[in-house]
């Protein structure tokens, strides 16, 4: 059986924060791998410290202690390989889709012609051709999630972070959203290799991924890896579905 390359690596990482002389700790001794092929979600109470972890993951933040490798390496936050889609949807409202979609591009020094037709190519992988010179006030919140998305991937991404990036969504919009991501992850020929995400809703965790992460409530402390074994697509109407999202809620309550 060939061995799958360890793409990220969280070694014991904490997190504190110091006001008045006071330590309060966010994060206590989190370590995991992320191997290619890989489709995780963190899930916890709200506070346990899920999207803070997320952030040190990305080296948007340092941890008191531990470390975060990408690729054997101290993870920097200018890596480009490693991209965030966030909740919020993060995109610039003064650009249009193609110019915020071009923007991961412009920062690495990719010539207009070559970030155009990259950007073009993952606007349409995203189903948003036709929009290409649309402002984000002409767009649905799924239009604007799916921009960040050909954002995220069009730096040929290796590992895709995401941090509740469908919880703004309503429920149709979202479900496709999940799938369409599914589908990306799913296909070789497509960016990322991995996908770690923080999600607040199990039955979210159990739909998507191959193992999930479940933390404590604060100080977050991670109390279970399990592996999903269910075989895709998944039916949230199935027994064994429910068993799952009631074995992970027990040990989250």
């Amino acid at each position: 059986m060939t061995k799958k390359k360890v793409i990220l690596e969280v070694n014991d990482v904490s997190r504190s924060y110091f006001e008045g002389g006071k330590e309060f700790k966010a994060l206590e001794h989190i370590r995991f791998d992320l191997y290619a092929q890989d489709f995780v979600c963190i899930v916890g109470p709200s506070g346990c410290g899920k999207s803070t972890l997320l952030r040190i993951i990305v080296g948007l933040d340092r941890p008191t202690s531990g470390e975060v490798l990408f690729e054997g390496k101290p993870i920097e936050a200018k890596n480009p390989q490693v991209a965030m889609v966030f909740q919020s949807f993060a995109i610039f409202p003064w650009l249009t889709v193609e110019q915020n979609v071009e923007l991961g591009l412009e920062a690495r020094r990719v010539a207009p012609s070559m970030r155009a037709e990259k950007a073009k190519r993952y606007i349409e992988i995203v189903g948003l051709t036709g929009f290409e010179n649309a402002f984000p006030r002409e767009l649905s919140g799924g239009m604007k999630q799916r921009v960040g998305l050909a954002r995220a991937l069009a730096t040929d991404t290796v590992l895709l972070c995401m941090d509740e990036p469908f919880s703004a969504l309503d429920a149709l919009t979202a479900q496709n959203l999940r799938d369409e991501i599914l589908e990306l992850w799913s296909d070789p020929a497509l960016p990322p290799d991995a996908v770690l995400m923080v999600t607040h809703s199990i039955e979210e965790a159990v739909y998507l991924a191959d193992r999930v992460i479940v933390l404590s409530g604060r100080p977050g402390r991670q109390v279970a890896e399990l592996e999903i074994d269910l075989p895709r697509p998944r039916n949230r109407r199935e027994p064994e579905f429910y068993g799952w999202v009631d074995d992970i809620y027990s040990l989250i309550v």
